[in-house]
């Protein structure tokens, strides 16, 4: 497993499990334990995803020390504000089963963000948080965290794959030393995708398949990848792509491939609205 460095001095792994809708709880116990078997030491879960309660049984019934396992969640947007936030915090934490996480992210840039960032600020002080970060961030949101963070974000999870690449996120997350994450790392495994030619060609070339070729791609371009899947095959699949590397040239090849932002976004007033009425539920 290859790892990356956080602006405050904390490894991160390179490659995880997201449980992204994993919403029946067997399922994402199942899941995080075949990752963890797997050689899996970054978890990625949310609130708002309902099963924060199934992988912390999951990591508690695995064995793996909880020192090894890099364990992220992430504040949902009903629950940000200087007072709300740091309850949820203590939420998270009790359905998790720990006392701590290695990252803790703002899951979107809506509402009072900026007062759920300060009050997430002294739980890095306090120990419950060994880093703290953002999720969905576009740069002038960067730049306005940036105008009065006392921490600056270690994590911005953001949606990219080889047709969305967001090269306008290079320059803010440089400024602060922010590790960009991919989210839906190979577009939802979509048929385009996965026969895109130039890409098929480097997984023959490769002896691997294109999930591996484009997972490989994500981490060398310096991003922390969080495939789904519940499969135990796929979870096998994912983590192995630490034995080859893909060459400059290639890499440009799959850079060529960038198709832009995709759907034009709805407008952020309406987003907001919409993710905040979204409340947060917990599978059994």
């Amino acid at each position: 497993m290859e790892t990356v460095t956080l602006n405050n001095g904390v490894e991160m792994p390179m490659l995880g499990l997201g449980v992204y809708r994993v919403t029946r709880a067997e399922d994402c116990i199942r899941a995080v334990r075949t990752a963890l078997d797997a050689g899996y030491r970054l978890i990625d879960t949310a609130a708002v995803y309902g099963n924060e309660s199934a992988v912390g049984r999951a990591i508690a019934e695995s064995g793996v020390p909880r020192e090894e396992i890099f364990l992220t969640t992430k504040i949902w947007v009903r629950d940000f504000g200087a007072t709300r936030t740091p309850v949820a915090f203590s939420e998270s934490l009790e359905r998790l089963g720990t006392d701590y996480v290695d990252l803790m992210l703002l899951h979107q840039p809506y509402g009072d963000w900026p007062a759920a960032w300060r009050a997430l600020e002294p739980e890095v002080a306090a120990g419950r948080a060994r880093a703290i970060g953002v999720s969905n961030f576009i740069p002038s949101d960067l730049e306005r965290l940036r105008s009065f963070a006392s921490v600056p974000p270690a994590v911005n999870q953001v949606e990219r794959h080889p047709y969305i690449q967001r090269p306008e996120l290079d320059a803010a997350h440089a400024a602060d030393g922010t590790v960009p994450e991919a989210w839906e790392p190979i577009g939802k495994a979509s048929p385009e995708l996965l026969r895109d030619p130039v890409l098929v060609a480097l997984a023959d070339k490769y002896g691997k398949s294109v999930a591996q070729v484009i997972l490989r791609w994500q981490v060398q371009s310096g991003y922390v990848a969080i495939p789904k899947s519940t499969s135990a095959g796929h979870i096998a699949e994912n983590i192995a792509i630490f034995d080859f590397a893909l060459s400059d040239e290639e890499m440009a090849s799959i850079a060529g491939l960038d198709r832009g932002r995709g759907r034009r976004p709805l407008p952020r007033w309406l987003m907001g609205l919409a993710v905040r009425a979204i409340p947060v539920r917990q599978t059994t």
